[in-house]
């Protein structure tokens, strides 16, 4: 299909080069062109400009929208999410309201270990179907590309099944899928009284089975109070690496857990959550490729503290922001709260946001050369707002539904209104 979108009132994020990231000072600038237009052809912007200097010849276009006071966005990249999964857990979050706090639920066999049991007991058919619904979700409300991370199955069977769902998304959606193994999620029950037999699991049997039938992208381990050590993160990622699984890593959500630092010594694409980070955290991601990714919709439900985004940015850091989609702890992708979010609570300018939620989010999906600008030969994935006075408006907002076409991979997700 041929699509001409013309009399755009901004097109956000419209970049001529290709721009790996954005860092420090940096992030509070966003380039956009004002009364412009975008032509996309197939799953590729082919075309981006002012109207002053003359349109394509419209005849050519199958679609024609004339976007009078409208936004033009690149889709978000939603880079840490855990989407497939069996069934909700509303009762813990009554358990919190009453006072319980996410690592008493957890002891309990709630948390990860309550997605867990409920996930090897469905089918891949129900995860399958409930996953793609979510995705689906995910698209109206902007997001064009995904990382979806295993890590509720917690045994060879399980994981597998989740990644194998994971890999059947990728061929019923044109959202772009990345898959990443997150077997260190948690230490099963039957684990508990012997961690090191899990490692083992992970290190000698689930980790090369991945490899071998090539599962996934990346390789996760939640190393924090409570879950697993630096020394087990480091095991369990140097032994990823040898299959081609890049790694990732959930850190410092609970405590100061060393888990960004090793997360750089293994040359980690990002580390994610980061409420605790300090001097020595920022010090060691300063001289680093990695990418410090925050979920603060997981700390507003959760009430954790909120990661210093502000702090982080001004020692000249780059920031990208993901939704954490998750039944327990954020059961919601939608990226423009996240926005929100990081505006009033980590105190980052709307510029900033949208940097961390395009261009910074795809570069944590290695998509950065593809994806999270407007720019020719990218991915079309574009969404178009309702009239809005300014991009500031869709963080301020943050109540209001104020999508009103979605583009992805060149197909129509949301008609224009």
């Amino acid at each position: 299909m041929k699509i001409l979108i013309k009399n755009i009132k901004t097109i956000v994020q419209a970049r001529t080069a290709n721009k790996d990231k954005v860092s420090g000072k940096e992030m509070a600038n966003l380039p956009c062109i004002n009364d412009g237009w975008i032509s996309i052809e197939g799953h590729t912007i082919t075309g981006v400009g002012e109207m002053k200097e003359g349109l394509p010849t419209e005849l050519q276009f199958d679609h024609l929208i004339s976007a009078d006071g409208q936004f033009a966005f690149p889709c978000w990249c939603d880079s840490h999410t855990h989407i497939v999964y069996a069934g909700s857990r509303e009762g813990e979050f009554v358990d919190r309201i009453k006072g319980l706090t996410y690592e008493e639920i957890a002891k309990r066999g709630g948390g990860i270990l309550n997605s867990a049991e409920k996930l090897n007991n469905t089918s891949e058919d129900e995860l399958f179907e409930s996953a793609r619904a979510r995705l689906h979700e995910m698209a109206m409300n902007g997001t064009g590309a995904v990382e979806i991370k295993s890590g509720y199955g917690l045994s060879f069977d399980g994981e597998i099944k989740m990644l194998r769902v994971i890999q059947r998304l990728k061929h019923h959606t044109d959202l772009t899928i990345k898959a990443t193994f997150l077997g260190a999620h948690s230490v099963p029950l039957k684990y508990k009284l012997n961690r090191q037999e899990y490692v083992d699991l992970l290190i000698n049997e689930m980790l090369p089975f991945i490899g071998y039938e090539k599962l996934a992208d990346y390789c996760d381990v939640f190393c924090d109070r409570g879950f697993f050590t630096p020394d087990e993160t480091d095991a369990i990622l140097i032994a990823a690496a040898k299959y081609g699984l890049i790694p990732k890593i959930h850190a410092n959500e609970l405590d100061y857990s060393g888990g960004i630092q090793v997360g750089v010594k293994n040359k980690a694409l990002s580390v994610d959550h980061l409420e605790y980070t300090g001097d020595e955290e920022i010090n060691s991601l300063l001289n680093s490729a990695t990418m410090p990714t925050l979920l603060p919709s997981t700390a507003f439900f959760l009430g954790l503290k909120y990661p210093p985004a502000r702090k982080m940015i001004d020692a000249g850091l780059p920031i990208a922001l993901a939704s954490d989609y998750n039944p327990g702890s954020s059961p919601s992708g939608k990226m423009a709260f996240v926005l929100s979010l990081a505006c009033v609570k980590l105190k980052m300018l709307p510029e900033e946001a949208i940097n961390a939620a395009t261009i910074n989010s795809a570069y944590a999906m290695g998509l950065n050369n593809s994806h999270g600008a407007i720019k020719v030969g990218n991915r079309a994935n574009v969404f178009l707002t309702r009239p809005i006075p300014h991009y500031n408006y869709l963080p301020y907002s943050f109540g209001s539904d104020l999508i009103s076409t979605v583009i992805i991979g060149g197909k129509m997700y949301r008609q224009p209104d």
